[in-house]
């Protein structure tokens, strides 16, 4: 059997494997270390793959990781997001689908701080739901206003998908964060629209709240909001000026998360370890990911899959834009079976020697336009994990329900990918300008 073949056999295995329900880490790990020994030796593959994990789960770079997860779910035990949220409501709340567009706020600036679009859906679902429920909001659109508001949180800086691709790409991070700044800032307008022309066409969707004075707006503002701005300004502050490396950023960022929470009197001891406990268990799910991901990148490498995939798609009679196009095509389907960062991991050898290096196009700006996909496939069907993280929050909800009402802001994030596509100096405006 010639490598391509075994490449493309291995490639058919792993999803006969994620059919079967093994864990992708695993399955990964598993095609990567058969595949490898079936182009080399089994001595080799034990050698590679012991090497592999030993890499990932020593490598300095890699902490970044732990302290943006931690950073985040630090801001969830002490209560910024719930201070965000009421910032949010006191300030909009009396508009027609006001609270469904406050939580889009609120997803954004606690994005700002949180690098996990599962965190950030299940922080404000568990904010934002009762009080939908409670001026009888239409429970499909409030949903899924939470589950595709997760998405901002993997979009706005931090985000663990932007590491992740920088590590796996070679790219600078600080240059990804800072190109995800005002596109996720559109996808959120966006959204506000979505959610405004939903409402304005039938307003028992989402029927305003009470009205706030001022004075409880100025209050909520001393809040959440201006905690949210001083750790931004500390961590990703220090990174875009290049006073910290994006390790030491997460370390900024979860220390002033703490100083604020501990200054506040927000974090009790048993929410403090519950915030280790989460971060460690996440961490190592990430983690194991990686390392599986890069024994599966080791066996596609050798089988010269990618480097056969360039070479096709340079050879079609298609524009590069066509090309393209067939490619976030494939993202889009696959990320209706695959957890984003699983897709990413596992589409990086194969897709980003093609965009980058036969079709021409930027890393930092592709690295937007795929986390964008891959955020399609956490609010579609049928895995959509935001979808899941808000049917447990509210398990009385039909899934069903939940993803009826996804399609606004499917079309709305479509709409902002292709915008997108149109125009890359969005994404890569800031970074280029702003980081030599």
């Amino acid at each position: 059997m010639n490598s391509l073949a075994a490449g493309l056999l291995g490639l058919a295995a792993f999803m006969l494997l994620l059919i079967l329900r093994m864990p992708i880490a695993y399955a990964m790990a598993l095609v990567g270390f058969v595949g490898f020994s079936c182009l080399t030796s089994v001595s080799s593959s034990f050698s590679m793959v012991a090497k592999e994990i030993y890499n990932t789960f020593s490598s300095y770079s890699l902490s970044v990781i732990v302290m943006f997860i931690w950073m985040g779910f630090l801001a969830y035990y002490s209560g910024i997001g719930t201070r965000l949220y009421v910032f949010a409501y006191k300030l909009i709340g009396h508009w027609p689908g006001g609270l469904a567009i406050a939580t889009q706020l609120a997803c954004g600036v606690f994005g700002a701080i949180c690098g996990s679009n599962t965190a950030t859906a299940a922080t404000m679902g568990a904010i934002a739901l009762p009080e939908m429920k409670k001026y009888n909001y239409d429970m499909s659109l409030a949903t899924a206003s939470i589950a595709a508001g997760g998405v901002l949180g993997v979009l706005i800086p931090p985000s663990v998908i932007f590491i992740v691709y920088g590590m796996a790409t070679e790219q600078s991070i600080g240059k990804l964060f800072m190109a995800g700044i005002i596109p996720g800032i559109m996808l959120m307008l966006f959204y506000i629209i979505t959610i405004w022309i939903l409402t304005l066409r039938q307003s028992a969707l989402g029927p305003a709240g009470p009205r706030a004075d001022w004075k409880e707006r100025f209050d909520s503002l001393r809040g959440g909001l201006a905690e949210v701005l001083f750790v931004f300004a500390l961590s990703m502050g220090g990174l875009f000026a290049g006073w910290f490396t994006p390790t030491e950023a997460g370390a900024v960022g979860a220390a002033g998360v703490l100083l604020v929470a501990l200054l506040g009197r927000n974090l009790t001891i048993e929410n403090f370890k519950k915030s280790l406990f989460d971060a460690t268990r996440t961490t190592a799910m990430i983690m194991l990911m990686i390392a599986g991901a890069m024994i599966f990148g080791r066996f596609m490498a050798i089988s010269r899959v990618p480097f056969e995939l360039a070479s096709w798609a340079g050879s079609l009679p298609l524009p590069p834009v066509a090309v393209m196009a067939i490619i976030l095509l494939i993202y889009l389907i696959l990320g209706c079976f695959i957890d984003a960062l699983a897709l990413i991991l596992l589409t990086i050898p194969i897709f980003f020697p093609v965009v980058v290096n036969t079709l021409g196009y930027d890393p930092i700006w592709f690295g937007v336009i795929m986390v964008m996909v891959v955020a399609m496939g956490v609010i579609t069907p049928p895995v959509g994990m935001n979808v899941y993280v808000i049917k447990g929050v509210a398990p009385e909800i039909p899934i069903e329900l939940i993803f009826k009402g996804i399609w606004p802001f499917l079309i709305a994030l479509i709409i902002c990918l292709i915008v997108l596509i149109a125009f890359p100096s969005i994404a890569t405006f800031l970074p280029y300008s702003l980081m030599k």
